[in-house]
């Protein structure tokens, strides 16, 4: 079976992302990504688009859409119309679109864990980040994604190890997984404490330098707000935290980190109802516009 998944510079979610689900559902599909040809009602110029990436004319094409039929004429093919008015499974990208939350329970676990939204806790040590993760999911009564970092932390030290570059790209890649599941089960909204961006600052706190493999795999992040904690509150020690004398000066990486994001954030301090009011507020507002996927 092929795929053809057109690719747009303008597209929000980019053909790499989209074929990448469509792979994730299809294992056995060969899924192409073909450039927009910018003529949405040529048929004529499509037919032969279509044909010149397959390397075939197909039989049969279905569509739900009014160009179905003439792109079908033009390929030479039968066209099969499915659900045109959608009153079997009243659902289309269109819909989708407008309101992906709505159209939740008609996207596969793959997209689910794509485009879940995502309030991400960040912050030094002893900041709070897991109190405030927590304290919001119960409030948008979402799950949360704890720190995977933590326990693989207190494992490092039971045996006495050194921390190395592989260390961090397997917190990474098990922090993205864990994520990607949980989003995948969600209903459109998680909070995560953390995120493999933040463990390109715990990469530089320990070993001095963010690796480029390292900004690799944190570029395959989503976030959709940022929530950095405020280091004004006193520093707490649990047994492994080693990093008092650079909790400040952390701070700042992590505004400065963050900032270079592009993805909106805000800092919180004062109490935990304090924190957690100004970041409900934020992610109810994120939610709302993000809901709509332009």
């Amino acid at each position: 079976m092929d795929v053809l998944v057109v690719d747009n510079p303008d597209y929000v979610i980019p053909a790499q992302l989209r074929r990448q689900w469509l792979q994730a559902e299809h294992p056995g599909a060969r899924v192409h990504i073909i450039p927009d040809i910018g003529k949405d009602d040529d048929s004529v110029a499509w037919a032969a688009h279509a044909m010149q990436f397959l390397g075939y004319a197909p039989d049969v094409v279905y569509s739900s859409e009014d160009y179905g039929p003439n792109w079908a004429h033009y390929m030479g093919a039968q066209h099969v119309m499915v659900d045109q008015p959608r009153q079997v499974v009243p659902m289309s990208g269109t819909i989708a679109r407008r309101d992906i939350l709505a159209a939740w329970d008609y996207l596969s676990p793959s997209v689910r864990a794509g485009l879940a939204l995502r309030v991400v806790i960040v912050g030094a040590e002893s900041t709070g980040t897991t109190t405030l993760a927590r304290a919001l999911a119960d409030a948008l009564h979402v799950p949360w994604v704890p720190e995977v970092g933590r326990f693989y932390t207190e494992s490092i030290l039971s045996d006495g190890g050194a921390w190395g570059n592989e260390d961090f790209y397997r917190i990474a890649h098990l922090q993205q997984s864990y994520e990607a599941a949980i989003a995948a089960r969600s209903r459109g909204v998680i909070v995560c404490d953390t995120n493999t961006v933040a463990t390109e600052l715990w990469q530089r706190r320990y070993l001095g330098e963010t690796t480029p493999h390292m900004h690799e795999i944190a570029s395959q992040d989503k976030a959709d707000l940022y929530v950095i904690t405020g280091d004004e509150i006193p520093f707490v020690q649990d047994g492994i935290r080693d990093g008092e004398h650079i909790r400040h000066e952390m701070h700042q990486w992590f505004l400065e980190h963050i900032a270079a994001t592009g993805v909106p954030f805000i800092v919180v301090t004062g109490s935990v109802k304090e924190r957690l009011a100004a970041t409900e507020q934020a992610a109810r507002d994120m939610i709302e516009r993000c809901r709509v996927v332009r």
